[in-house]
Order: C-alpha cells, then sequence, then structure tokens
C-alpha cells in the first residue's frame, strides 16, 4: 500500500511541478519539489537543476501566457510520466511534451523532457493527443 500512496503523491507532485512552472511559480515549484542536488538531462540547458530552473523563469518571461494542459500522468514506483500539450503563445498549435521524472523522498531527483511540435496538418486522423 506505501507503494501505491508513495507513487500517486510522486503523481500529484510532478502534476503540480509543471503547473506552478507554467504559471510562473517557479521558485515555489521548486521550494516544494526539487532535490537541488538532483540532475536533469535537457540538452539546452547546462547541467544543475540551478541552471534549468533560470531556463524557466527566462521562458516564463517569454511567453508569460503560456498554457499546460495534461493528458496523462502514467506512475511507476519512483518514476512519473506525465505527457501534456503546451501552448506558448495563444492561437499557435503548441508542443506535445512528455517530462518523465524520477523522485527520490518525494522530491524530484531527475528529470527528462521531450517535445514535438504539433503539426498544422498530419495523416494521422487520431491527433498527436
Amino acid at each position: 500500500m506505501t507503494v501505491i500512496n508513495n507513487t500517486l503523491a510522486c503523481k500529484q507532485a510532478a502534476v503540480e511541478f509543471l503547473q506552478l512552472g507554467t504559471a510562473g511559480h517557479i521558485d515555489e515549484a521548486y521550494q516544494k519539489y526539487v532535490d537541488p542536488q538532483g540532475k536533469h538531462h535537457n540538452p539546452y540547458f547546462a547541467a544543475g537543476f540551478a541552471a534549468l530552473k533560470q531556463g524557466m523563469i527566462d521562458n516564463h518571461h517569454q511567453f508569460p501566457n503560456k498554457q499546460l494542459t495534461v493528458q496523462h500522468v502514467l506512475g511507476d514506483g519512483d518514476l512519473v510520466a506525465v505527457h501534456s500539450h503546451v501552448v506558448l503563445k495563444p492561437g499557435e498549435n503548441g508542443i506535445a511534451t512528455l517530462h518523465l521524472f524520477r523522485f527520490h523522498d518525494n522530491k524530484i531527483v531527475e528529470l527528462w523532457d521531450f517535445g514535438q511540435p504539433v503539426p498544422n496538418d498530419s495523416p494521422n486522423h487520431d491527433g498527436i493527443f
């Protein structure tokens, strides 16, 4: 029962981390959910969560009206995957994203993130979501 409850708590933490970050509450998101000694794997920022945090702050300044819509959340032990739709500017198609989090003691200790632009036209009528 503890593993299930902890996985549920990690799923909720991952979603709230993304929602807080999208809303510009990045300091709060990091204080509540990030182990600063952890690591991320985003190739566009220097190693360490401090660099990723600054990137999130810069992104929020550039796109203050960014929207995040969570599509799916999967949890398996200490791993949580969040599939979402991020729209940087109103009227744009946005990006399909996947964030994969690894938790330890209810803190994010490792993060991977991937994005794919939502195309205007696609032969797949099932859609990207």
